[in-house]
């Protein structure tokens, strides 16, 4: 970015946005940009506050009456000095057509001057009147590099152990996606916690990064203590995940691996979908971040949902590698193509965006997405490409039931001998995953009601009780699996036992 940054600037690119939330660091980039041409350009910082300063000046060296936006564009227009002139936080100001007009006019005067203004805000925003006038770039976080300098001046070298190669690198691992001042706060806070800096505080690292997402508002952090071997049955899935569990190490690209991209998991409300995200985590090793596309939708301002959303995948990709879950899709993203007429387009814009996110995104992040109603998402979702597969988890088999009784009298009692699994499998026929558990639950609240331990009768009679959703949405279902026949893989073990299954 700091190449093509200097690069625009000897190009005469007379209007650069910079998106960025590290003021000191951006500034400084710029500043040591400035000083590698020959002559040397001067630096001009412009604020609300103090208005426009020579960068490295005290605030009271200020040109007077240049607070307002066009006051300062007017004194930048008759500015002679080859110069770059960094614009702090105008965003609030840029859609007021003074300023705007300001703009325009200093672009215009730009023609042949080796002057340049850089647009300096977190949030992206541009008038339709500048777009074509302006190139954005985001400002990097933070590399490896950059925060081994940072962790140079908090490593306790004069007590305790010694900081070894690979506890630093786990140091500057858990610290990747924060920015400078976020990782000197955080390696400040262990050492003050700890009274030293080593591999054993990366957890005090890390919850800074958990506070980053709580920060963000649209992503939430989930922490999940089960395995993968609490879900039932699955088994063609569970082998999939597992093949995949060292995609994201160096010796997979060393091999020639290419990243996976994502996973789409349609199926029977209840029948343990988000469950496999969720413990897909622990598998692998990495952070899951849910992606709640209610919250990115917001109607107060124009283009803050399509900002929400570039903010929320950027913060993904910050920390990755990563698995991003978006739990039912169909909801998030239905008629998301025809959107006009309900939202003025927002819906259109957000699918169109997240749609050539997930095509180009070059980032360690892993979309994993699922769905219960197949004909509520659009077709762009579905070709390949966007997803390396679409998995279909069907009700589960006759073992596949005895499996999830199994797991779930085994949470709850450490002696499950006195329960008949192959009966209770065969009396189930037709149920979910989660209706399943409820019915254990169910004959539980029974039994404690009457001051007694609950049997294999109290089992069957909460099962007798539950109409199941395979029977109450028949029709529905019924249209999905002839839909997921030919169109995904069967997420259970016996494809053959998948396709014979029926009500």
């Amino acid at each position: 970015m700091k190449e093509e940054l200097s690069i625009l600037i000897q190009a005469q690119y007379p209007l650069i946005y910079l998106v960025t939330s590290e003021e000191e660091r951006a500034e400084q980039a710029i500043f040591n940009i400035s000083q590698s041409f020959k002559p040397q350009r001067k630096v001009y910082v412009w604020t609300v506050t103090h208005g426009i300063v020579e960068y490295g000046q005290p605030r009271s060296v200020t040109q007077h009456n240049t607070v307002s936006p066009e006051a300062a564009i007017e004194w930048i227009i008759r500015h002679k000095e080859p110069s770059i002139f960094i614009l702090k936080d105008l965003h609030p100001f840029i859609d007021a057509p003074a300023t705007t007009r300001s703009l325009r006019d200093a672009i215009a005067s730009f023609k042949g001057a080796q002057k340049n203004i850089i647009l300096m805000s977190p949030m992206h925003q541009i008038p339709i009147e500048l777009e074509k006038e302006v190139v954005v770039l985001d400002f990097p976080l933070p590399n490896m590099s950059d925060l081994n300098k940072v962790l140079n001046n908090y490593t306790d070298r004069g007590r305790g152990r010694k900081l070894s190669t690979e506890g630093r690198e786990k140091l500057l691992r858990a610290a990747l996606g924060l920015t400078r001042d976020e990782a000197e706060k955080v390696y400040r806070k262990a050492q003050v916690t700890k009274g030293r800096l080593t591999e054993d505080e990366v957890e005090i690292v890390l919850s800074e990064k958990k506070q980053l997402i709580r920060r963000n508002g649209i992503l939430e952090y989930i922490e999940e203590n089960e395995t993968i071997d609490v879900v039932g049955g699955l088994e063609e899935l569970k082998k999939w995940l597992k093949q995949r569990s060292n995609a994201f190490t160096e010796r997979a690209r060393e091999y020639g691996l290419p990243q996976p991209k994502g996973m789409l998991i349609l199926g029977v409300p209840g029948c343990g979908k988000s469950l496999i995200a969720k413990t897909t985590s622990r598998l692998w090793g990495l952070p899951i971040l849910r992606l709640d596309m209610g919250r990115v939708y917001d109607g107060s301002m124009v283009g803050r949902s399509e900002a929400n959303l570039r903010n929320a995948l950027k913060t993904a990709e910050s920390i990755s590698p990563a698995i991003l879950f978006i739990d039912e899709l169909d909801k998030s993203f239905a008629g998301g193509t025809g959107s006009s007429d309900s939202d003025g387009g927002t819906s259109s814009r957000i699918f169109g965006s997240f749609l050539t996110w997930m095509q180009e995104k070059k980032s360690p992040v892993f979309v994993m997405a699922t769905a219960n109603r197949v004909e509520r998402l659009p077709g762009e979702f579905l070709r390949k490409g966007r997803f390396d597969e679409i998995f279909f988890v069907d009700l589960p088999t006759p073992q596949e039931r005895k499996d999830i009784f199994n797991i779930h009298l085994t949470k709850r009692r450490d002696d499950t001998s006195r329960f008949d699994l192959d009966q209770l499998s065969k009396m189930s026929d037709g149920f979910s995953g989660a209706e399943i558990e409820q019915a254990i639950v169910a004959a539980m609240y029974e039994a404690f009601a009457q001051d007694r331990e609950f049997t294999q009768l109290d089992i069957i009679a909460a099962i007798k009780a539950t109409l199941p959703l395979s029977r109450t949405m028949q029709e529905q279902v019924t249209a999905l699996r002839d839909w997921a026949r030919q169109r995904a893989r069967p997420a259970a073990a016996s494809v053959a036992e998948y396709q014979r299954m029926e009500f």
